[in-house]
């Protein structure tokens, strides 16, 4: 009986030895802090599964790149308008001519103010300068002509020139065409030159029956125009207009 009792105690003490040894131990950090498995306890045995160790391996973020910075567009100016305006006051302007009448009108000066009427041969009187050429100048050139004369007796003249009648000589476009009318005849102008002015024939003409009709001493003379050798090589019929001509386009 004592035999079978030491035996069961022997027992026990093997039991309870085994158990101490797998038994883990924890250890607390302190108050708070989660409690961690002892070095021994976290040891495998033998035989156990061994799983590797994970190496955490930290990656860089890469930097976000930063957006494409636009670049300012350029500022344009635009030209258009302004080229458009400066193409109209540098086109043709009327030139001044015999039987015109105009204002020359010289600053802070009423004794170089006057009006004028251009002579037949071309020309205006002004007091100092005596006589100006007009004819073929527009007002701006003329004002410029008669500014640098003006120079050798008073300092810095301002002077202005204003057409306030048109009297040139003229010539007549009637008939079929499609601005029949009294046109100033300026510089040498063509019979095909007056029938571009008019603005060409209508549907109903007959271009090859024109007729140009001029006075000539007292007389009228009538010349017969055929549009079609008009524009042919040497242009037949292609006469010089002069004042007081009429070209009939029946």
């Amino acid at each position: 009986m004592v035999k079978a009792r030491w035996a069961v105690a022997c027992l026990l003490v093997v039991v309870f030895a085994i158990g101490c040894s797998k038994k883990q131990t924890v250890i607390s950090d302190g108050d708070g802090s989660a409690p961690t498995v002892s070095a021994a306890a976290q040891a495998p045995g033998a035989g156990e599964f061994r799983e590797p160790p994970v190496m955490s391996t930290a990656i860089a973020e890469a930097p976000t790149p930063a957006p494409p910075v636009s670049a300012p567009a350029s500022t344009v100016k635009s030209t258009e308008g302004t080229a458009g305006a400066a193409a109209s006051a540098e086109g043709p302007q009327y030139k001044i001519g015999p039987e015109d009448q105009i204002r020359v009108s010289v600053w802070e000066n009423r004794e170089l103010t006057l009006e004028q009427i251009v002579r037949p041969d071309g020309k205006i009187s002004m007091p100092l300068i005596q006589d100006v050429v007009a004819e073929g100048l527009t007002a701006q050139e003329l004002a410029m002509d008669i500014q640098k004369k003006l120079q050798v007796y008073i300092k810095d003249p301002q002077v202005s020139v204003i057409v306030l009648q048109v009297n040139a000589p003229k010539y007549y476009v009637m008939g079929n065409v499609t601005r029949p009318g009294t046109y100033p005849l300026r510089s040498d102008t063509s019979v095909l030159q007056a029938l571009s002015l008019a603005g060409g024939f209508t549907q109903f003409a007959s271009p090859r029956s024109i007729k140009l009709v001029r006075g000539t001493g007292g007389k009228q003379q009538v010349r017969k125009i055929n549009y079609y050798e008009l524009i042919e090589e040497g242009g037949k019929g292609n006469y010089l207009l002069k004042a007081g001509d009429t070209l009939v386009v029946p």
